[in-house]
């Protein structure tokens, strides 16, 4: 697949599905038909950021295959259109969450529009692919979605509840940065930053810990690891975003 691949899904390839194919053709995307089998989109998924599924009010739709969807959107960082009556929107609705649909269309398509929504996720996915990526690792999921909440609108920020998560996520996606939880249970923060640093893949990826202990044997203990800070979980939203800043500029100047 390339990178400016489209699935097209839908129960046949009809003749306004063939038409969404000619047209996003014409305008640079490779657009592909994939029927709506589970195994069949498991075979072509792969490497396509884009789903398009249009919806046929002459078959029902299957909840598994919207369950299907919906792993790939969340588990995979799939976006999805729909395309299809409202009633058939809201079947939808019932099995999968709004936020993983990034735009529905209601038949009969209006094609210009659907060419710009899928040249506008295009872009929003370039633009997000330029943007530093973030790691949080804390067993502590409220605190991280506050975090995530300061910084998504600047950096990618993906979150994982416990050390191995971390390790396993970083065997195949890249960070820019983890901040690490300190005092995490089972497998403490000093402990994960260890096994990050004995790591080939990932002994060069930075990290910052995060922990509620402020005395000055605590930060010296954390220190001696060499992390590349320490910030107390108290810190406020605006301290935060000045530290990222302050570090991915002299990140750049260092080369």
């Amino acid at each position: 697949m390339s990178d400016n691949s489209v699935l097209i899904i839908s129960v046949k390839e009809t003749f306004s599905v063939h038409g969404m194919e000619s047209k996003l053709a014409e305008i640079g995307y490779e657009a592909t038909y994939v029927p709506t089998d589970i195994e069949a989109l498991t075979a072509r998924e792969n490497g396509c950021k884009l789903l398009v599924y249009y919806m046929d009010e002459k078959s029902p739709i299957d909840p598994r295959f919207i369950v299907y969807l919906k792993d790939l959107c969340v588990e995979k960082d799939k976006s999805l259109i729909l395309v299809g009556r409202k009633e058939e929107y809201e079947t939808v609705l019932r099995t999968m969450p709004q936020n993983c649909i990034t735009e529905w269309f209601e038949r009969p398509l209006d094609m210009n529009r659907f060419l710009e929504a899928v040249k506008q996720q295009f872009d929003n996915r370039m633009a997000m692919a330029m943007r530093k990526t973030i790691l949080i690792v804390d067993d502590d999921v409220t605190y991280m979605q506050m975090i995530r909440e300061w910084l998504k609108d600047t950096y990618t920020v993906v979150m994982v509840n416990s050390g191995m998560k971390a390790i396993q996520w970083l065997t195949t996606n890249k960070a820019d940065l983890v901040l690490l939880d300190y005092e995490m249970p089972v497998v403490n923060g000093p402990t994960i930053f260890e096994m990050l640093k004995s790591d080939t893949d990932s002994d060069v990826v930075p990290v910052m810990f995060l922990t509620g202990q402020s005395s000055q044997s605590s930060v010296l203990t954390a220190m001696k690891l060499r992390p590349v800070d320490y910030l107390l979980k108290k810190i406020t939203r605006n301290e935060l975003r000045d530290k990222l800043q302050l570090y991915f500029a002299r990140q750049k100047a260092n080369g």
